[in-house]
């Protein structure tokens, strides 16, 4: 099977990728657009995307594109842990650039405006494309926000170590597919959800709260709920919304209620959470 990532190799997309399918072909994409395409086009046959950050919140790139282009579902989600590494090609020198994916220099913010508050910040496609860029660039005073494994991958140096603003820092994946795809045993099943996205009747007053009630009084546990434009008219939205499977007829009698009141609904999935232990990690690096 083929399994698409965002890469190149050290990015966090493709330790999931790596923990997730243990004996496939990954194949690494430089942007999550070019990925999503290529799942979409069939030219994989599994794609691993990062959804949702417990610093910066969900990456919208993903669920712009999801909500947008047709009909992908995730099979499987993946908790990940994640931690940010300063790394240089060579060691205690000034440092006056700094390189990564936004989400990753936006985790590191407060420890850049501490330690580097005049270094410049640039923008990568992923944490591992930054790490790469610097090891090909030893004579310049640059560095890479990007995780442990890119320091072994890239032969770089960890200048200061597990830099992000929280100690529990996680970033949620999906893994887009056909069907469901059987995760190795080293992965910790903990729950199943569904995640879906509510496009409300324009100027229907109250239509948000009538659309939560229908899982309010049904007691099925939402556990997100996020807005994002739809990209038709300022002040538009669609709202992004997981549910726990506990009640799977349930939830399925609350789809019906939404279409009796004429709220769409898009659902991007009903799939098993995975979480990965940080010692797994540290023992495959």
């Amino acid at each position: 099977m083929l399994v698409g990532y965002l890469g190149p190799k050290g990015s966090f997309t493709h330790g999931v990728a790596s923990h997730a399918f243990l004996n496939d072909e990954l194949i690494p994409y430089e942007s999550l657009t070019e990925l999503l395409k290529a799942f979409e086009q069939e030219a994989v046959d599994a794609a691993v995307v990062p959804v949702e950050n417990s610093i910066e919140g969900s990456v919208h790139e993903t669920i712009d594109y999801l909500f947008h282009h047709g009909d992908i579902q995730a099979v499987a989600e993946i908790v990940y842990p994640i931690q940010q590494q300063l790394l240089v090609a060579k060691k205690d020198r000034p440092i006056h650039e700094i390189y990564s994916h936004p989400q990753a220099l936006a985790q590191g913010k407060s420890f850049i405006d501490r330690y580097y508050p005049k270094a410049k910040l640039e923008m990568t496609a992923s944490t591992a494309y930054a790490a790469r860029y610097v090891s090909l660039h030893p004579e310049k005073t640059i560095a890479a926000i990007a995780p442990l494994s890119a320091a072994h991958e890239y032969q770089l140096h960890v200048q200061h170590k597990d830099i992000q603003e929280m100690a529990a820092n996680y970033t949620r994946f999906w893994i887009l597919g056909k069907k469901a795809v059987e995760m190795p045993t080293s992965l910790h099943h903990t729950e199943d959800k569904v995640s879906l996205a509510l496009t409300l009747p324009s100027n229907q007053p109250g239509a948000l709260y009538k659309a939560l009630s229908t899982f309010s009084w049904r007691n099925i546990n939402m556990t997100k709920i996020e807005s994002r434009p739809l990209k038709t008219a300022l002040g538009e939205y669609f709202f992004i919304i997981d549910l726990l499977m506990e009640k799977e007829e349930w939830i399925h009698f609350a789809f019906e209620e939404l279409s009796a009141m004429e709220i769409a609904v898009k659902v991007f999935g009903q799939y098993p959470v995975y979480t990965v232990n940080e010692k797994e990690i540290d023992s495959n690096e």
